[in-house]
């Protein structure tokens, strides 16, 4: 089957859901609410990207792009995250894919830099890092993960912060 990236419609967000519920259910850093997440950083307007990874027409993975901030200021950078694809289909390539993807658009769309909160193992194969100028508060500095876009976001420091939304469903 041929697997296409592209944007989520509106027409995908109960498939989005379904794939987050299915795709988190029994993930042991979770609690259960990425898919409260994603409805919440759409309905206040803070997804600045949206990938949806389908095949024959099902929705198969899903990756979001939000806004956040570095000592209290937007800078251009994004989190990434949730990344999630169907269970029976995780281990195929998809959620490489749609990060991929991802990373290519925040490239052409002169975004300076990306953060996530993850596996540093997955997420190194993208060029993430671990980097310990920028904090994550209360979260292992082995999973909190960066990677530097341009040449100004070479030396950006300081404590990362999620959209509010992280705080109450991440």
């Amino acid at each position: 089957m041929t697997l296409k990236i592209r944007s989520e419609q509106p027409g995908d967000h109960a498939a989005i859901d379904a794939l987050l519920r299915a795709a988190f259910a029994d993930h042991p850093h979770s609690r259960q609410t990425e898919h409260l997440l994603v409805q919440a950083l759409r309905e206040e307007g803070a997804l600045s990207l949206a990938l949806v990874a389908e095949e024959a027409g099902e929705v198969v993975g899903y990756l979001a792009a939000s806004p956040v901030t570095l000592d209290g200021r937007a800078i251009g950078w994004l989190g990434m995250g949730p990344l999630a694809v169907l269970p029976a289909r995780q281990k195929a390539g998809i959620g490489a894919a749609l990060a991929k993807a991802c990373l290519q658009r925040l490239r052409a769309d002169g975004v300076a830099g990306c953060v996530l909160v993850g596996d540093p193992a997955y997420y190194a194969r993208f060029g993430f890092v671990a980097d310990d100028t920028l904090v994550f508060p209360g979260i292992p500095a082995q999973y909190c993960q960066c990677l530097r876009l341009t040449a100004e976001a070479q030396t950006v420091r300081g404590e990362v912060a999620y959209h509010p939304a992280f705080t109450r469903f991440g």
